[in-house]
């Protein structure tokens, strides 16, 4: 199951920087961690979703290394989006 246009808008307005900014890294991790546990629950049901697999690996890369490009970069931006998404226990 896809995120809503309306889920995006919030999360939009959560991560980002300026008002319409949503190419800033925060921005296209929070996207990315909402469709990856979406993709993650339609998994759980079908498993042998080869191709959403492939997908959802692909989601989790990206994903990586857009917090890697924030961790080296700006490290106090790298801590506020973990935190409050949750992510690296």
């Amino acid at each position: 199951m896809a995120i809503t246009a309306d889920h995006k808008a919030q999360i939009v307005k959560e991560f980002a920087r300026a008002t319409g900014d949503t190419g800033s890294p925060e921005v296209q991790v929070a996207m990315l961690t909402a469709e990856i546990e979406a993709l993650t629950g339609h998994l759980r049901l079908h498993r042998k979703d080869f191709s959403s697999r492939r997908g959802l690996l692909m989601m989790v890369g990206k994903r990586s290394k857009l917090l890697k490009y924030l961790r080296t970069k700006t490290p106090d931006r790298y801590q506020m989006v973990v935190g409050k998404l949750g992510l690296r226990r």
